[in-house]
């Protein structure tokens, strides 16, 4: 991840928004959708994600407290976002993490080279169970609302490392699935400010489950004559995964929490 970058990314779009509506732009925004009944949102986002917990491997065991500020100094690559399909009853989205980091360290005068790559890819669905309808509409003419949506999908993770010294580099790798379901809810608190919180819980044993929430406070603008929300609020994830590692005598163990704030942005299609 490169919150960073996004942040910069996050303030220029800022700046370049417009605080009023001109007839225009609402022009603009009601372009036909791309496909009759459906919206595309887009959302890419930056998450100034910490670690912290505990891992295994080959036998040797470990607590993980990594402070972003540390991270972002190795950070190599990384891209995120959120897409999302919506007829406004059912939906499904796809959220994708890949970060890649590197560094090097200094072992009996030989210089090692080591590469962590984390890729995490969710895939779910989600409909509108209950909403509730408030007084006013939004900047955008739609009706205020708040609304319950379930969802369920499954999480993909890979974790991989490389290492090189005197000129030799080997590499390993573990991934594992988690089912989950959960449990979004949007509130829109003003006809400009919104309020979207989501929980859920998942995996496939006492070896192997995942928690995750997050939460964004986000305000509603145009950009480049699309309806934005720019979005600020805090995202956590924990998993825990147990697995036999390649050397076969010891566990792989990853036990970690994930968290930290993100901003990004939401624009509609």
């Amino acid at each position: 991840m490169r919150p960073g970058i996004a942040t910069l990314i996050c303030c220029g779009l800022v700046s370049m928004a417009c605080p009023g509506l001109s007839a225009r732009a609402q022009e603009l925004a009601r372009a036909p959708e791309l496909i009759p009944g459906w919206t595309l949102l887009v959302s890419p986002y930056g998450w100034a994600a910490s670690l912290r917990g505990k891992g295994s491997l080959a036998g040797v065991s470990t607590h993980i407290d990594v402070p972003f500020s540390e991270i972002l100094d190795h950070l190599d690559i990384a891209v995120m976002g959120n897409v999302e399909a919506t007829n406004g009853r059912f939906g499904f989205y796809l959220d994708g993490q890949y970060v890649e980091t590197s560094q090097t360290e200094e072992l009996y005068r030989h210089r090692i080279a080591v590469g962590i790559t984390t890729t995490r890819l969710s895939a779910g669905v989600f409909f509108k169970l209950h909403e509730i309808a408030l007084e006013g509409t939004t900047v955008f003419g739609r009706p205020r609302t708040i609304s319950l949506e379930p969802t369920a999908g499954v999480r993909w993770t890979k974790l991989a490392g490389d290492i090189g010294v005197l000129g030799i580099g080997f590499g390993k790798s573990s991934d594992w699935y988690d089912p989950f379901i959960g449990l979004r809810i949007n509130a829109d608190l003003t006809d400009r400010w919104n309020l979207f919180a989501e929980a859920d819980a998942g995996g496939t044993g006492p070896s192997q489950y995942s928690l995750q929430g997050q939460v964004y406070l986000g305000y509603r603008t145009l950009l480049f004559g699309r309806e934005t929300v720019l979005r600020a609020g805090y995202r956590a994830i924990y998993q825990n995964y147990q697995a036999e590692d390649f050397t076969r005598r010891g566990r792989f163990r990853w036990d970690v929490t994930q968290h930290g704030p993100a901003v990004g942005l939401t624009m509609r299609f």
